[in-house]
């Protein structure tokens, strides 16, 4: 099953797109809270109300060492919501994680950058793991591959974690990763809205509408 979240904490496009999106939750970070000013209090009840009480949400530390991710994590997972603790995969991030899941704490390793990373974070237990498919481009490597290649090893070695592929430049990117057996993505707002922008289903939809109207005027197909 694929689960398809947003990445974003704006109530308002969040709404909108839920109405057309089959979408499993939220995953935000601290950037995107900052930019929608809410804290988690007004944050998770108000995407309760928008996605219902099955919704998942992805929720980042903001702590940087492994003590301070630990508490903050713990603090995260009492909350009464499916809360799923996202940690960066770096040393504190690594070690945190391997404490956490000793007491089963949800955990998305984020901040994923190569296939090194995404592994150390599989073998600690995480439950997803997020690698930066754009950014890694824009470090000059290869974002689609480093995916592939952390899905193989998944794969190859029967490991219970899962993909959940973040930072899209656009849908094709999204169409790449899924090629490869991912069974999560975030999409951004403009990516979410690009998946349902159809112009050529539009002026098919137009055309058939004129063709309607000219034989029969306002009256429906069961009218006639």
């Amino acid at each position: 099953m694929l689960e398809l979240y947003l990445d974003s904490a704006n109530l308002a496009d969040i709404k909108d797109l839920s109405h057309a999106l089959p979408l499993a939750g939220v995953t935000t970070n601290p950037t995107l809270m900052a930019a929608g000013g809410m804290g988690l209090n007004r944050l998770l009840p108000a995407l309760t109300d928008i996605l219902g009480a099955e919704a998942r949400f992805h929720v980042q530390v903001v702590g940087n060492t492994t003590d301070g991710i630990i508490a903050e994590a713990r603090k995260l997972h009492a909350l009464p919501f499916d809360i799923v603790v996202k940690i960066p995969a770096h040393a504190a991030g690594l070690a945190a994680i391997k404490q956490l899941k000793k007491t089963d704490v949800p955990i998305l390793a984020t901040a994923i950058y190569n296939v090194q990373q995404g592994m150390l974070a599989a073998l600690n237990g995480a439950d997803y793991l997020a690698p930066y498919v754009n950014r890694i481009d824009n470090l000059g490597f290869d974002g689609i591959k480093v995916v592939g290649d952390l899905q193989a090893f998944i794969h190859q070695y029967q490991l219970p974690g899962k993909l959940l592929v973040a930072s899209f430049k656009n849908v094709r990117q999204v169409l790449q990763v899924l090629s490869h057996g991912v069974r999560a993505v975030t999409l951004p707002i403009d990516i979410a809205r690009q998946f349902l922008a159809t112009p050529a289903t539009d002026t098919a939809v137009e055309q058939f509408n004129q063709d309607w109207r000219a034989a029969f005027a306002d009256r429906l197909s069961y009218e006639d």
